[in-house]
């Protein structure tokens, strides 16, 4: 979606930002002032400040970006809510408020880990190093926040150690026991930690991959971590790096079941709270670029990597407004660049459809105002979301054989961040000449 490479100086000349309309009619576009909302309508969910909360980018309102319409409903209309996101002056931790109930989201979620062969081998790698690094054995209690279908879990289990999930989605939850995975169907925070403290299970080391941002309670939620944790225990956390969000422009990250977008300039003051500290960071290409945090109680060492990391945030500008107040004019662009290509490719009459149904690809979809229009239909691995429509832009869902057997010129790739394994699984469309086409990190036809 294009590099952006934030210039303090020209940011700050830039006090007003677009409203993106609907569709990228840029004749609609409306001024949004780049000002603090009324003190007390909106508090940080890290420092609890009201007047230090600035707007970041405006996305329009949409539903929710995981609310795939199933073929009884497709008549009803959908629920949508705004969609934007602050930024706190004072911790510098990036939020969209909360709309709607952890529950609500949860309940019955579409998302599985094991569709991706991407993050299969992830899981599989992280599991060998952490086995490693931490000297686990056969003695050690494994528990994973957020678990899903228990892919990483099972890792640990062939290693012959005690595991335990906690996920949220019922029937996510119910696929992961049927696994023989033991998964608990909770939501995690501080009341669960207890609970699972006085039924005897302190974790040696805690998981939780890809879930810190779909949190609206951060402090009940580590609080949580502190408690389950044993003295000398390990937690590790995987989140999106803000950084490379704005960085590379990956405005379609931000969903509302995504309620905050992570660095650790604002986790920092987060976790020692808590008693917590950054011991050690990784960075790792996955989804676009994250990080691997592994956090300990206080007392505990802290490596090097940590403040290099924390200097490199401070240098890039995560705590100056000007470079978020500069992200949606990069934003738009990215938008108009894939609507000129979109554009192009039907005016030469290509035929184009879509690979993958992610939450991502419903954020890009309905900021860029795509429909059957520009995409006939898009293709899933998925079984639970083939037969749907895409929220907001209607995008037929069908499996894959789909697209084999009908043969369109392009095929837009939705989960850019899986690209490689599109591609190689989906080769077959080179044989009647068809192309890929990628929007992050930039436009790329294929």
């Amino acid at each position: 979606m294009g590099i952006y490479e934030p210039d303090l100086k020209e940011a700050e000349k830039l006090p007003k930002t677009p409203r993106p309309a609907r569709g990228g009619d840029k004749t609609a576009l409306s001024i949004m002032p780049l000002e603090s909302p009324r003190k007390g309508t909106l508090h940080c969910a890290g420092c609890g400040a009201a007047s230090a909360m600035h707007p970041v980018v405006n996305l329009g309102t949409t539903p929710l970006a995981n609310s795939y319409i199933a073929p009884g409903d497709v008549t009803h209309a959908e629920a949508c809510y705004p969609l934007r996101a602050y930024v706190c002056a004072d911790c510098w931790l990036v939020q969209v408020p909360p709309v709607v109930t952890p529950e609500h989201i949860f309940g019955d979620y579409a998302y599985f880990s094991s569709f991706s062969e991407t993050w299969q081998a992830h899981c599989a790698a992280y599991a060998a190093m952490l086995i490693d690094r931490l000297h686990l054995t056969t003695a050690s209690q494994i528990i994973e926040i957020a678990s899903n279908d228990g892919i990483l879990l099972q890792q640990f289990q062939r290693a012959g150690m005690g595991v335990l999930g906690i996920e949220p989605a019922r029937n996510i939850a119910t696929h992961a026991n049927a696994r023989h995975i033991p998964t608990r169907t909770l939501f995690f925070g501080s009341n669960t930690a207890r609970r699972l403290v006085k039924e005897g299970l302190h974790a040696d080391v805690i998981i939780a991959n890809n879930v810190l941002a779909h949190v609206p309670d951060l402090h009940d939620f580590i609080a949580g971590f502190a408690i389950l944790l044993k003295p000398g225990g390990t937690i590790t956390f995987e989140f999106p790096h803000l950084l490379e969000m704005l960085h590379h422009t990956q405005f379609d990250t931000i969903y509302h079941e995504h309620f905050s977008y992570l660095s650790l300039t604002a986790l920092a003051p987060l976790l020692a709270r808590h008693g917590l500290v950054m011991a050690d960071v990784e960075q790792l290409p996955i989804h676009g670029g994250s990080l691997r945090l592994f956090v300990r109680h206080q007392g505990a060492a802290v490596l090097p990597a940590v403040a290099a990391l924390q200097r490199e945030e401070e240098a890039f500008g995560l705590t100056q407004l000007a470079v978020y107040s500069a992200f949606e004019a990069s934003m738009q662009r990215a938008r108009d660049e894939l609507l000129a290509t979109l554009n192009r490719l039907r005016a030469a009459g290509k035929r184009i459809a879509a690979y993958g149904a992610p939450a991502k690809g419903n954020t890009l979809l309905n900021y860029c105002g795509i429909t059957t229009q520009q995409v006939a239909y898009t293709v899933d691995l998925n079984p639970k979301k083939q037969g749907c429509l895409l929220p907001g832009s209607r995008l037929p869902v069908y499996a894959p054989a789909h697209l084999l057997a009908d043969k369109p010129d392009v095929v837009f790739i939705l989960p850019w961040n899986i690209a490689d394994e599109v591609m190689e699984q989906m080769q077959g469309i080179r044989a009647w000449g068809g192309q890929f086409l990628i929007a992050s990190p930039q436009v790329q036809l294929l």
